[in-house]
């Protein structure tokens, strides 16, 4: 008997129009039927594909912290958009705040459309918020963000590494006592920076000393007033911070020099992002270049790779990034 809608309607007795629905995932039918109609599909040897034609970018927000007060996200959309056009796919974009009561319901409607595969932003995620996306229906990769605990195809940032360069440029120019800008909403890439800063202290025989770890907020207002909160409280400074990124260096350096410390003379600065802002703050802000349009483009490639060739390989690629020596450091071996 050759296998159709109607036979499985007939083998599992739901009618031929909740048998085509569940076997396209809509929405309005149980996750247990959809499951007994796929078991039966399979049974049978029935193929139902559906050609994907479009990739949703889907922005997974915990507060907007990061993602709204960057430039890094608009020049990654950028780069989905310009792959996604080349290999004539759609591009569409979903926001799901999490706080939002029907957020559950949104990931599942996205997951389960076997007509769209999905590239998630998931720079503001921590590791409860990936189990919401565990057994995806469709082709997924997770952008900016990786999992301790489920396997995702990911694009990342290589933030240890690259934390630890810059770090070891401080120590290689002359600088001892290295403080830690830390942004207090701790998102995945933060701690992994956390970690290639200690890193290249231990490595060349320092210790970091928790005084000199300064915990502010993560946009340029918060991370200035809470700069401004600490230097109320001591003058006892390192003579160069690392910053978690480039939003929370130009706010604590505004606050430093509003204070009267003078950047580098007097305190060295590193970024990590290389943000347009960078570019024109007095003095130009030494970072780290993160390829921003490229892990875009590579995510929506990686992504077409499991479209044509279904590889069931789950992958994680880590982009390196290129340091940008500009002005904010100082060079104490020359004195």
């Amino acid at each position: 008997m050759k296998a159709s809608i109607k036979v499985i309607s007939e083998m599992t007795g739901f009618s031929p129009a909740t048998v085509s629905n569940a076997l396209n995932r809509k929405r309005g039918v149980s996750r247990d039927t959809i499951t007994k109609v796929l078991n039966a599909a399979e049974t049978l040897g029935y193929s139902n594909k559906v050609r994907i034609s479009k990739i949703k970018f889907v922005i997974y927000k915990k507060n907007g912290l990061i993602i709204n007060d960057s430039p890094f996200f608009p020049a990654v959309i950028e780069g989905v958009e310009r792959q996604a056009k080349s290999l004539q796919y759609e591009t569409m974009f979903c926001n799901l705040n999490c706080d939002s009561p029907d957020c559950e319901e949104q990931i599942r409607s996205i997951l389960d459309d076997p007509g769209s595969a999905v590239i998630l932003l998931g720079t503001e995620m921590t590791e409860p918020d990936f189990q919401l996306f565990k057994d995806p229906k469709c082709p997924l990769i997770l952008l900016d963000g990786w999992s301790e605990t489920i396997t995702f195809d990911s694009v990342l940032i290589s933030n240890t590494d690259s934390a630890c360069k810059a770090v070891e440029y401080l120590i290689e120019n002359g600088h001892k006592k290295i403080g830690y800008l830390r942004g207090r909403f701790r998102i995945k890439a933060f701690s992994y920076r956390s970690i290639g800063y200690k890193r290249a202290m231990t490595r060349q025989g320092f210790v970091p000393e928790p005084k000199y770890t300064v915990t502010v907020g993560t946009t340029i207002e918060t991370a200035y007033r809470d700069m401004m909160e600490h230097l109320e409280k001591t003058r006892d400074l390192p003579t160069a911070f690392f910053a978690d990124n480039d939003v929370i260096a130009l706010g604590a350096m505004r606050a430093l020099q509003e204070k009267g410390f003078r950047v580098p003379h007097d305190i060295s600065i590193v970024g990590f992002d290389n943000i347009p802002f960078g570019e024109i703050s007095s003095p130009r802000l030494t970072t780290i270049h993160v390829f921003k349009q490229e892990m875009g483009e590579i995510a929506v490639r990686r992504l077409t790779d499991q479209i044509k060739l279904g590889s069931k390989v789950k992958t994680k690629i880590q982009v390196c990034t290129e340091f940008v020596e500009r002005e904010s450091v100082r060079n104490l071996n020359k004195e």
